[in-house]
């Protein structure tokens, strides 16, 4: 079965994306939602993909942060430095993912 919003492969009997966390319809009503987990992104990235880890933990558009993160840096000067702490205490999304992109290619 794949995920009628964001196209992923997922288990037969989900409920919820295990990537986006969207109901599936057709799905029961009683389970609950997947805990989101904040990552940095491996594929939406332009430096390291904090912005867009970010931006997917809270469900908003990846260049509203961006555009966020870059007026921080520009008005108060802090935007680069928690852009480097962000860079290094966020974890990277987990790499089978890759590998199961090029498993279905």
């Amino acid at each position: 079965m794949f995920c009628t919003k964001c196209g992923k492969n997922i288990g037969a009997d989900a409920v919820f994306c295990q990537y986006c966390g969207v109901r599936q319809t057709g799905a029961p009503i009683y389970a609950t939602a997947p805990p989101r987990k904040l990552q940095r992104s491996r594929y939406d990235k332009k430096i390291g993909g904090v912005c867009s880890g970010v931006a997917h933990y809270l469900d908003l558009d990846t260049n509203l942060v961006r555009l966020v993160w870059l007026l921080t840096f520009l008005l108060a000067g802090t935007g680069f430095v928690a852009y480097v702490i962000c860079w290094i205490v966020i974890p990277l999304e987990p790499a089978y993912l890759e590998a199961q992109y090029t498993q279905t290619a």
